[in-house]
C-alpha cells in the first residue's frame, strides 16, 4: 500500500527497481527488456534514475535523448501502442504500491506524456 510521496532520489530508485522488476517479467513487454534490448539493469538504473530525477525533482543530472535511445529497440522489435499502454499500467502499479501524493501524480502524468509521445 502506498505510504508517502516521491520526494528523493532514493524514492525514485525504489520506484524504478519495483517497476523494472515487474516489467522484465511481464508477459506482454518483458521480452523487450530481456530478449531484445538485453537490458543490463545495474547499468541502466543510474541513467534512467537521472532522467526521472531531472523530470520530477528538477535537478539537471540527465544527459541523453530518451526518445532517440529507443529507436534501435523499435527497429529490432516494432514497438506497438499496446506495449506503451502496458508499460504505463506497470508504472502506475509500481507507483501505487509505494507512493501517494502530488509528486507520485506528477510521475504518472509525465509517464503518460512520454508513452504518448513515443508512440
Amino acid at each position: 500500500m502506498a505510504g508517502r510521496d516521491l520526494e528523493t532520489r532514493d524514492d525514485i530508485d525504489h520506484l524504478l527497481r519495483d517497476f523494472y522488476s515487474a516489467a522484465m517479467r511481464d508477459e506482454v513487454i518483458g521480452y523487450l527488456f530481456t530478449d531484445v534490448a538485453h537490458l543490463d539493469l545495474e547499468r541502466h538504473l543510474p541513467q534512467i534514475g537521472n532522467f526521472w530525477e531531472q523530470v520530477l525533482l528538477q535537478r539537471p543530472v540527465y544527459v541523453g535523448h530518451p526518445i532517440a535511445a529507443h529507436f534501435p529497440l523499435h527497429q529490432a522489435a516494432t514497438l506497438r501502442a499496446d506495449h506503451f499502454q502496458r508499460w504505463f499500467v506497470l508504472w502506475d502499479e509500481a507507483i501505487a504500491a509505494s507512493f501517494i501524493g502530488t509528486m507520485a501524480d506528477a510521475a504518472r502524468y509525465r509517464a503518460a506524456v512520454i508513452a504518448e509521445s513515443m508512440q
